[in-house]
């Protein structure tokens, strides 16, 4: 898993300084009478990749953004779990969202779709970010496990 989830970060990362580059790039482009052909579809397939492919090295160094004016208050125990719990929920949630992808993945694929500027068959990058949530399914699972352990031990 600690393999994946950094192929993930990285990859995140590479479309993240692409979309900067291509931008910049385009925008010069633009000036000069040059324009990237297909750019916004380029920017926009990297931004979803990039967002999707963050969400398991985020999760994992617990670097969503949480409320914790109550949660912080209760006991360790009681902490933990609250994570516990909704964990499951993101689990039971991302495990439906991720098997709707794969499934919407060969919809689109079945259909032909490709983009409109590129013809880039789109069902790649559904494809890509159904496995990207599928990996962050498994780091979500990997957490659940970790908390129960925890909460065993201190029991």
């Amino acid at each position: 898993m600690v393999r994946l989830r950094l192929v993930c970060k990285v990859g995140g990362a590479f479309c993240l300084a692409g979309m900067t580059l291509l931008t910049c790039v385009d925008v010069v482009g633009r000036k000069l009478g040059h324009p990237i052909f297909g750019s916004v579809e380029l920017v926009g397939f990297m931004a979803t990749l990039a967002a999707a492919l963050a969400l398991p090295y985020t999760h994992h160094v617990q670097g969503h953004i949480g409320v914790e004016i109550v949660v912080k208050n209760f006991s360790e125990r009681t902490q933990k779990t609250f994570d516990f719990f909704t964990n499951i929920l993101g689990l039971v949630f991302f495990s439906l969202v991720t098997w709707r992808m794969f499934v919407y993945a060969g919809t689109i694929r079945a259909s032909g779709e490709v983009s409109i500027s590129l013809k880039f068959p789109e069902y790649l990058i559904i494809l890509a970010v159904a496995v990207s949530f599928l990996i962050f399914v498994l780091t979500i699972f990997e957490e659940i496990v970790s908390i129960s352990r925890q909460l065993k031990e201190k029991s």
